[in-house]
């Protein structure tokens, strides 16, 4: 099953996408400016919806593209539900 994001701010850059048990968002950070601060770059994180725990990074955040955060985020998805 392929993550479909969709943006949810504009001014922070901030986008999300869900499967049946697990959220993931990609947010675009730079050191200064508006939007959030951070090493510069689109970065993923992902957590459980059956967990109460923190968002987790995806393996490889920062990522240089939105592209690129995107596909990280459907691989590690494929990986969690084979592991699950």
């Amino acid at each position: 099953m392929a993550l479909h994001f969709r943006r949810v701010d504009t001014e922070l850059e901030i986008w999300i996408a869900s499967s049946d048990d697990y959220s993931f968002v990609i947010s675009n950070e730079s050191r200064s400016g508006p939007g959030l601060h951070g090493e510069p770059g689109f970065v993923a994180s992902y957590r459980p919806d059956f967990l109460n725990m923190p968002a987790a990074h995806v393996s490889g955040s920062p990522f240089s593209s939105f592209a690129e955060a995107e596909r990280a985020c459907n691989a590690f998805l494929g990986r969690l539900i084979i592991k699950g």
